[in-house]
């Protein structure tokens, strides 16, 4: 079976961390949010913060499916929604709760 220098990144974070893949999706998801809402003058609602968050979403399935290609000779749909999905949720709630104000009351 091939390995990407990609997959082997996340199989190695997988072990290291001894995390579930969707945990990892859900945090890598949060904390790059995070960060980038930090960095873009400390705003939540930042529309940077939730666009890199689904380009790199996308770009990490982008690079699964090119691995599945190779693999399985095909893409494996479901699985990366389920992974976009995992990775964008709560980003997603956290910016809409913040674009709408709805801790200001």
């Amino acid at each position: 079976m091939y390995l990407s220098k990609f997959q082997e990144l996340k199989i190695y974070i997988t072990n290291f961390t001894e995390l579930s893949r969707d945990a990892l999706h859900i945090y890598a998801g949060l904390a790059l949010f995070f960060i980038v809402a930090f960095f873009h003058y400390r705003q939540l609602k930042s529309k940077w913060a939730i666009g890199a968050v689904l380009i790199v979403a996308v770009t990490a399935e982008l690079f699964d499916a090119h691995d599945d290609l190779i693999n399985y000779g095909m893409w494996h749909i479901g699985a990366s929604l389920h992974d976009i999905i995992n990775t964008i949720f709560w980003p997603l709630l956290i910016w809409l709760m913040a674009r709408f104000r709805v801790w200001k009351g």
